[in-house]
């Protein structure tokens, strides 16, 4: 995921503590200079840096001064090029590559004055070219100095700040439910990929879409034969001609690519490389919190909830007559849902390991929330006022990154299945977009439109996530082991697993449940997402607090057993999973891993069991479960692994 350049930055940094605040003063300078800073990644390097500050490798407070002063140097040098060159600084290379940005900041910094330089510091692109602004338009520097130093300290304190708390939590993060911290992370991470990816998208179009429909008056005039035919969609005398022609740049180019990618796909005939990379790192992923919050980001895409904010969307546009948007919601629906099953019934993929049959190329569920969403955003987008004409396209991007993620999270889709139904969606949402600007210029009250629709999507979600969660999981357990082991092998040497497992046991695991509640040892219930805001509550005593579950190859534990330890805050943890592999007799094979746990404070806001070092030997209880009779031996068998 990170570069090579930026591991061993990041490496030598911890290996040079003393030395590595030249390169933090470094990393804050080439942030602050106009436009090197647009190239320099220093968000990510300074939460590197806060995360080694964390961990105890940097010293903190020399860290925050030398980011604070590489910023401060960073602006003043800025501030100088601005006065230095005053107004003809627009004549600079530089300046004449960014010329938006520039205006941007003179813009902020006429509005806002010395607090523009403030705000500057957190405006992303911006950052660097304010107080260029402020050199040339000939701030005095007692009046810059003090903003600008204010400024940088805050900066460097607010991006330090996430790596710094991560590092100094670093053990909190890692014991909430295995991988959950990962998960969550993942999910973050693909809906500001979506976010920026389309904000972006439409602000280079908005800017651009005059000067795109001038080159396609232009190309007509040229070709006359052939632009008669596209007359209809470049005429400049028609308010909607500007963002017709941005549709129809997007269609070329995303059909080019859908087209492209599905070629490929269907020429190789297989998936790719990276489709099993994803789908491995995904299922490595698995634990039972995440299991239960992917199966409800999955049910965004079901047909209930797509299907009741469509119905509503339906109802209401007959409602009010607007026959001409119905007509073409109803055709985006169910001509986009035939294209999709048919294309899934013609293109013969193999599924992953994980998905039942009816899961293949491309994701249906992927596709349809994209064109659900992404065609409702096309009918009431326009009638948004400026800016604000991108949120429900931003809110497309985000339920189909959603679905798409739950997805590849469950093992439903390779990766090329999502990104082929996002690219086909995209596709299909234009094609009707541009017949519907092209027919409809009507204008009408969109604040109901978007209630219904957002209302009733939302209602059928929350009434059908937390009944079908359950199903949803079942149908994509992982796949059986393949590994198969004789019983009496495995009486004899046991699993030959590089993992180490405290004991193993064959049949009935009621009787060993059994045994071990008579030796004092309690049934916890798996822990759900209610327990674990719990967590959050100061009030429970240590021993009202859940201990989170692991998952083992994608199974969560099928028997979580604990009792109390020597101490109030200490307590014994026996876990029990399914085998990673089977007996050829068919009786069920299980692993478990005993573990001694303390309760711990982090943050002054979040209590976790966490597992102490191991010590050589079990529990007598534990240990005298492999002295069974021969009786008892037919029904359970259990191995006690040496440490």
């Amino acid at each position: 995921m990170q570069s090579a350049w930026f591991d061993a930055t990041i490496a030598w940094i911890s290996a040079h503590p003393h030395a590595a605040g030249g390169l933090v003063f470094l990393i804050a300078l080439c942030d602050a200079l106009a436009v090197v800073g647009i190239v320099v990644p220093a968000l990510p390097l300074l939460f590197a840096v806060g995360t080694l500050i964390g961990l105890g490798h940097l010293d903190g407070p020399y860290a925050l001064l030398c980011a604070a002063a590489g910023a401060f140097v960073g602006d003043a040098l800025s501030y100088w090029i601005g006065h230095r060159w005053g107004p003809a600084m627009r004549g600079l290379w530089l300046f004449r590559r960014y010329p938006g940005l520039l205006d941007r900041g003179e813009q902020m910094f006429r509005r806002h004055g010395a607090k523009g330089i403030v705000i500057a510091r957190f405006v992303g692109a911006v950052r660097p070219f304010v107080p260029a602004v402020a050199g040339m338009l000939h701030m005095p520097l007692k009046r810059y100095a003090p903003a600008s130093v204010f400024a940088a300290l805050s900066w460097a304190a607010v991006f330090l700040a996430p790596g710094w708390i991560f590092g100094a939590s670093y053990d909190a993060v890692a014991a909430v439910a295995d991988k959950l911290a990962l998960v969550l992370l993942g999910v973050v991470a693909a809906i500001a990929l979506v976010w920026a990816l389309v904000l972006y998208t439409w602000r280079w179009f908005a800017a651009h879409a005059d000067n795109l429909l001038a080159q396609a008056l232009r190309w007509t005039r040229a070709h006359p034969r052939l632009g008669r035919y596209a007359a209809a969609l470049i005429d400049p005398r028609r308010p909607e001609s500007a963002s017709l022609i941005v549709l129809v740049a997007c269609l070329f180019a995303v059909a080019w690519l859908w087209a492209g990618f599905t070629a490929w796909l269907l020429v190789r005939g297989e998936p790719l490389l990276f489709d099993r990379e994803v789908q491995a790192t995904m299922f490595a992923l698995r634990n039972p919190l995440a299991d239960r919050l992917m199966a409800a980001l999955a049910a965004i895409g079901s047909a209930p909830a797509l299907g009741a904010g469509s119905a509503a969307v339906l109802a209401w546009l007959a409602w009010r007559k607007r026959w001409m948007a119905a007509a073409h919601w109803l055709v985006a629906i169910a001509v986009g849902l035939l294209i999709t099953v048919g294309l899934g019934a013609l293109v013969d993929m193999p599924r992953p390991p994980t998905a039942p049959a009816g899961f293949g190329f491309p994701s249906i569920a992927v596709t349809m929330t994209t064109v659900v969403f992404g065609f409702f955003a096309v009918l009431v987008a326009r009638e948004f006022p400026g800016r604000q004409r991108v949120w429900p396209y931003l809110v497309a991007g985000v339920a189909t990154a959603l679905v798409a993620f739950a997805r590849l999270y469950l093992g439903a889709h390779w990766l090329s299945d999502v990104v082929a139904g996002m690219l086909l969606g995209v596709v299909w949402v234009l094609v009707l977009g541009i017949a519907y600007r092209r027919h409809s210029t009507r204008s009408f009250l969109i604040r109901p439109l978007v209630a219904a629709f957002y209302g009733c999507f939302l209602l059928a979600l929350g009434w059908h996530a937390p009944r079908s969660a359950q199903d949803t999981l079942a149908r994509f357990e992982p796949p059986p082991p393949a590994h198969v082991l004789d019983d009496g092998q495995w009486w004899r040497q046991g699993l030959q697993e590089p993992r180490h497992f405290d004991l193993q046991a064959r049949g009935d695991l009621r009787l060993l449940e059994h045994r071990l509640r008579n030796e004092g040892w309690m049934v916890q219930a798996p822990a759900d997402w209610v327990q674990v805001l719990g967590l959050l509550d100061d009030s429970h005593v240590p021993a009202e607090q859940p201990v989170l579950p692991i998952a083992l190859d994608g199974h969560p534990e099928r028997l979580l057993l604990r009792r109390a330890g020597a101490h109030a805050d200490r307590i014994e943890v026996l876990r029990i999973w399914p085998a990673p592999a089977r007996l050829a007799s068919g009786a069920p094979l299980w692993v478990g891993r005993y573990e001694r746990m303390q309760a711990h404070r982090r943050l002054r806001m979040l209590t976790l069991w966490q597992p102490q070092p191991r010590e050589p030997g079990l529990p007598a209880d534990l240990r005298a479960l492999a002295g069974t009779s021969a009786e008892a031996q037919r029904t359970l068998q259990v191995r006690i692994e040496p440490h």
